[in-house]
């Protein structure tokens, strides 16, 4: 830009706090005070010494605030501090650190090219960034420092979400091994019952067991080691954006772009060991097995030796079993409507009272005629109601389940627990052999089945 450009036409010199009054002209501002206040004659009145455009009142004088920025960086860049002395701003821009001169024309650099990408000096901006989208320095850097504050909120939260998902992860693990640990005893007290001749199969499907578990747990230990090293790489990118921040206003807008907030895929944290369905097989022929050894052979026992006195352990047997299968529902007449909210429920092992056994991979529970069995303590075991709750539970929405009963009787229902142990008890009470039930609910009760007709 030519130096005559940036000249105040009543001092013939760089401009000082250039001012433009309406008729579009530029003074300084104390140069055209002055020029008012001395040469304006009162009946007159204020005018343009360049166009004479006469004004009704002296105008409010305003700084022009680009042609400011102009006349200080030619100024800033002239040679008063020499072609090996980089100048520094003032005024605000005084805090930032010594500017970076223009390659080519050895000038402040006080543009930013949206265009181009690149700060450029004034003679940049008006000759080969003449018609681009240009910003000051200073205001690019707000808009720079306002992405990098918006990266970093997005970095916070992707932290947040796996150290949620690590947290998630590593409770399902240690549920995951109770739940295998509780296989491995079910399958060694079945093995302890038979005879002795079956003590080689029991070794086998054990070390089988130790393997599969190895194996299921290596795998979902690999994805909490893969979030744990997400969360460093996402603490490392926060720590590089904090970095940023405080550099130099130029070499931040150039070093800001290079930072990507990074795509993460989903990690699943579900932890679902399928060691019991892959020893359905066992389970089943041990199941049958057992029934074999403790049921039937105790009912020729006892007929055989006239002890039959209470009845056949068949009458007994099992208390109640969940249909085990969804994909074959049995829905009672009119309930056809009921097929969308169908799940699947399995006994919680740890809730179950010693007179109740668990089979079929905890779809089933038996009352024991011979007794309670030892069983380890937990705060979630029904301590002296022979009851057991499932395992899974439903916080909202609708679900819908079939249970069989069998005789002679049985507590079932839905309740919120409150407490533990003796202090858990359901709200229903179902009489199969009769075909009837009672629903109590706030110390009232009622009939929910009406006995079958004839």
């Amino acid at each position: 830009m030519e130096t005559h450009n940036l000249s105040c036409a009543i001092c013939l010199d760089r401009f000082k706090v250039p001012v433009t009054i309406p008729c579009g002209h530029t003074f300084c501002r104390d140069c055209i005070t002055t020029h008012w206040d001395t040469k304006s004659r009162s009946d007159i009145g204020p005018h343009c010494p360049i166009c004479n455009e006469k004004f009704p009142t002296r105008p409010i004088l305003k700084r022009n605030v680009s042609l400011s920025v102009l006349a200080e960086a030619t100024a800033n860049s002239a040679g008063a501090f020499g072609r090996d002395t980089v100048p520094v701003m003032r005024g605000d821009m005084a805090r930032a650190t010594p500017l970076i001169l223009c390659d080519r024309h050895k000038k402040s650099l006080v543009y930013y090219c949206r265009k181009d990408n690149m700060c450029v000096c004034c003679e940049c901006a008006i000759s080969e960034c003449k018609n681009h989208e240009k910003v000051l320095v200073e205001a690019e850097k707000e808009n720079r420092e306002l992405l990098l504050r918006k990266k970093s909120v997005e970095v916070g939260i992707c932290m947040e979400e796996t150290e949620r998902s690590i947290t998630e992860l590593t409770e399902n693990i240690t549920k995951a091994k109770v739940t295998l640990q509780q296989t491995s005893h079910w399958v060694n007290a079945k093995f302890s019952m038979l005879l002795k001749v079956l003590a080689e199969k029991q070794e086998s499907t054990e070390n089988f067991i130790e393997q599969e578990k190895e194996a299921s747990l290596s795998q979902v230990e690999a994805r909490l080691e893969e979030l744990q090293e997400r969360a460093k790489q996402l603490g490392e990118r926060q720590s590089q954006i904090a970095t940023l921040r405080n550099l130099p206003d130029i070499q931040l807008i150039q070093e800001s772009r290079l930072v990507e907030v990074p795509r993460m895929k989903d990690i699943p944290v579900d932890v679902t060991p399928n060691l019991q369905e892959r020893l359905s097989g066992v389970t089943d022929v041990l199941s049958r097995i057992s029934k074999l050894v403790s049921e039937d052979l105790e009912k020729a026992v006892s007929t055989a030796v006239g002890q039959d006195k209470q009845g056949s352990p068949q009458d007994k047997r099992p208390v109640l079993a969940v249909v085990p299968s969804p994909a074959a529902p049995c829905h009672p007449t009119g309930k056809e409507g009921l097929s969308e909210y169908r799940c699947t429920l399995t006994f919680d092992p740890r809730t179950a009272n010693g007179h109740l056994l668990l089979c079929q991979e905890n779809l089933r529970a038996e009352h024991l005629t011979s007794g309670p069995r030892p069983v380890p303590a937990h705060e979630a075991r029904f301590d002296h109601t022979w009851q057991v709750l499932c395992f899974q539970g439903f916080k909202h929405g609708k679900h819908y389940w079939e249970l069989e009963l069998s005789k002679p009787w049985a507590y079932l229902g839905v309740r919120r627990c409150e407490g533990h142990g003796s202090q858990m008890i359901c709200d229903l009470r179902g009489h199969p052999q009769e075909g009837k039930g009672e629903k109590v609910h706030g110390g009232n009760e009622r009939s929910v089945l009406e006995p079958p007709a004839g």
